[in-house]
């Protein structure tokens, strides 16, 4: 008889945010905004980086593959949120939610990875310039681009691996906007202690020791830039991680909050709103962040436009 109660489901159902009718017509419209929005920014900081030769460093492209990420993880949850609001039966078949929460999961683990890649990044740029090209040279940021994937990866199959072989009897309504790691869990009808240890010991591995390491990088460029005898040396120097700074406090602040503590009581709405904050406000801010606090981009984009308007008026006197 317990066999048999544990079955596994051929689909669930995601609640979302809402029934309401006019509610979920007004969120596709926002979120579909957003969303395209999301889209042009990450993908014209790509072609940008790619036409410009000024931004062909380290940093850059470090960005490129922080951009893609940005794209990658809002469109793996997003496009599946908006045809829900449309339709009238939410479901999603098992397999759907299993690659979503592979790709979510895994791109996730990568942005925090790369984050801390970039970290390091600043730290030599800041601490040890003269050196930089030396030490941050293509075979090494390659590497740790690499790395960054490879460990996103493999974290996320492992867990999507684990959670999917939990017998969810007939519990098939995930209260939530997509296939989340802890409202899946929360499906099981078996006791789900080892899978809690294991997402405890992965947001430590994958997001605690970054996010240390993203610490560490900044004490010392902090400890550095306060040595610099000149304003306008220390203000130059503070310029150089602004951008990367204000996205590392938006990323990791409520990750930490919501993973590292499973046995906590959920609060389900929070779980919502944090979901579509990494899903929808991140990946369209992070273009916006480094476009306005950086000279170098504010540059690209100035003579990209200015090469347009010569093309456009070449071709209008032509």
């Amino acid at each position: 008889m317990g066999k048999d109660n544990q079955t596994w489901v051929n689909s669930f159902i995601l609640l979302g945010l809402s029934s309401d009718l006019k509610t979920q017509i007004f969120l596709f419209v926002l979120f579909l905004s957003i969303y395209l929005l999301t889209l042009f920014g990450n993908i014209l900081i790509i072609i940008l980086i790619r036409l410009d030769s000024r931004l062909h460093t380290p940093m850059y492209f470090f960005l490129t593959n922080l951009n893609f990420v940005d794209v990658s993880y809002a469109t793996s949850i997003v496009p599946q949120m908006l045809a829900h609001f449309l339709e009238e039966k939410k479901t999603i078949p098992r397999v759907s939610c299993a690659a979503q929460l592979f790709f979510s999961l895994g791109l996730g683990g990568i942005e925090f990875v790369l984050l801390a890649t970039m970290a390091y990044d600043r730290y030599v740029a800041v601490c040890n310039p003269l050196r930089y090209s030396a030490i941050m040279h293509v075979g090494l940021c390659t590497k740790l681009v690499a790395a960054s994937w490879v460990s996103g990866s493999l974290n996320s199959l492992m867990q999507t691996a684990i959670t999917f072989q939990l017998p969810t009897c007939t519990n098939h309504v995930i209260d939530h906007i997509s296939c989340e790691l802890l409202a899946v869990v929360r499906l099981a009808c078996v006791d789900t202690s080892s899978n809690e240890v294991a997402i405890m010991a992965s947001s430590i591995i994958l997001l605690m020791t970054p996010f240390l390491l993203v610490l560490l990088s900044y004490i010392k460029i902090i400890s550095t830039i306060l040595k610099i005898q000149s304003t306008e040396g220390r203000k130059k120097a503070f310029q150089t991680c602004a951008s990367h700074l204000t996205v590392v406090t938006l990323c990791y602040g409520m990750t930490i909050f919501t993973y590292i503590q499973p046995h906590s009581t959920p609060n389900i709405l929070q779980e919502k709103m944090i979901s579509l904050f990494y899903a929808l406000l991140i990946p369209m801010l992070n273009p916006l962040i480094y476009s306005v606090r950086n000279k170098e981009v504010k540059g690209a984009w100035q003579k990209l436009l200015g090469q347009f308007y010569e093309l456009k008026s070449k071709l209008t006197s032509s």
